[in-house]
């Protein structure tokens, strides 16, 4: 039987502490947590959806039996993404071929082309494609698709859209060559959850951050693409909705941020998701609205491919866990949640 009791440090109980912790205390010191050493990645370019060229890191153990495709989430890149390296790390070394990429508008990514974020409407046709042509490269099925926070929106949107796409053989899968997928902190209700986000004395904060980063990435695209942005959005785009609502809603037809909101949020996909998925998700995740934790729950219940973790503690892609945690689990790091992820995903492909 599954289990998914999360215990943190006692200084880690609240989501706040515990996402604040994750993001400028374990930014600077996670190698020494991190027993695995880094994998002899390979660049490579993919093609995405629309023919909009991606930039990605491959490394192919001897004998792989299965491969992890993933991304990070709403700002970053491969060299500054920790998080993602740890999967990375751990995934290889215990025998997965691992395919990471910068998705659209990030890292060199964002230097092969000026296509903004859809997140999801089509970077889950990424994952696909992008899987494709890394089992062209040797990496072999099944696939598994990963991510946390936004970067857990587009791989749900990747799980459904390898339900959907026709025909996969003419990219060279099979149907069954998806296993799936396994996500931490996903983004689930975009227009709830940043509501709730900008009203919270703390969390307006937190909005602001990231919008920074937003802005930062916006004027990367500008200087990189010439004639492609115009300043003064940019000068606008001062939250993340701004940044939405200047630059992204009017590209892919959206007449308002709501809409495209409601469009891009994976909530109600979940019921209709037939491919093995994990779903780890802290109900004090103080990024997101607190109601959202019982709406997920209701849309996982009636679905058997679904396994949800929906734990009392974590934060926000947080998970650090307590070495009593660590010694119930027999975890070697305090890196609770791809342990989960990659204990989850071995017995279903036969290791």
């Amino acid at each position: 039987m599954e289990s998914f009791a999360f215990s943190p440090p006692w200084f880690l109980r609240s989501g706040l502490a515990m996402t604040l912790y994750t993001a400028l205390w374990n930014d600077q010191h996670w190698e020494p947590h991190t027993l695995e050493p880094e994998p002899p990645y390979q660049e490579a370019y993919f093609t995405g959806a629309g023919d909009v060229p991606l930039f990605g890191w491959v490394a192919i153990p001897e004998h792989p039996k299965a491969t992890i495709v993933g991304t990070y989430g709403i700002t970053g890149t491969l060299e500054n993404q920790w998080f993602l390296r740890i999967l990375g790390r751990k995934a290889y070394a215990q025998g997965f071929a691992v395919v990471l990429f910068d998705w659209r508008a990030h890292g060199k990514s964002a230097e092969l082309s000026p296509v903004l974020t859809s997140d999801g409407l089509y970077e889950g046709e990424d994952f696909v494609r992008i899987a494709a042509q890394a089992k062209a490269l040797g990496c072999p099925a099944p696939l598994w698709f990963t991510g946390y926070s936004l970067g857990g929106q587009l791989a749900l949107w990747g799980v459904k859209a390898a339900q959907v796409m026709e025909p996969l053989p003419a990219l060279g899968l099979e149907s069954g060559d998806i296993g799936g997928g396994a996500v931490i902190c996903p983004n689930l209700d975009s227009n709830r959850s940043l509501t709730y986000l900008v009203r919270h004395p703390l969390g307006r904060y937190l909005e602001q951050a990231i919008a920074k980063g937003l802005k930062k990435l916006a004027w990367q695209l500008h200087d990189q693409h010439p004639g492609h942005f115009d300043p003064a959005a940019i000068e606008r785009a001062n939250s993340i909705r701004g940044f939405d609502h200047e630059l992204v809603i009017e590209r892919l037809g959206f007449a308002s941020v709501e809409e495209y909101y409601d469009a891009s949020s994976p909530l109600p996909i979940l019921p209709v998701l037939n491919k093995s998925t994990l779903i780890l998700y802290a109900a004090d995740d103080p990024l997101f609205d607190p109601s959202v934790a019982a709406d997920l729950k209701a849309a996982c219940a009636g679905n058997s491919a679904i396994t949800l973790a929906l734990t009392q503690y974590g934060g926000h892609v947080g998970y650090f866990s307590s070495r009593r945690c660590q010694q119930q689990y027999g975890d070697r790091d305090p890196w609770w949640a791809w342990n989960r992820v990659l204990d989850w995903i071995r017995p279903k492909i036969g290791y």
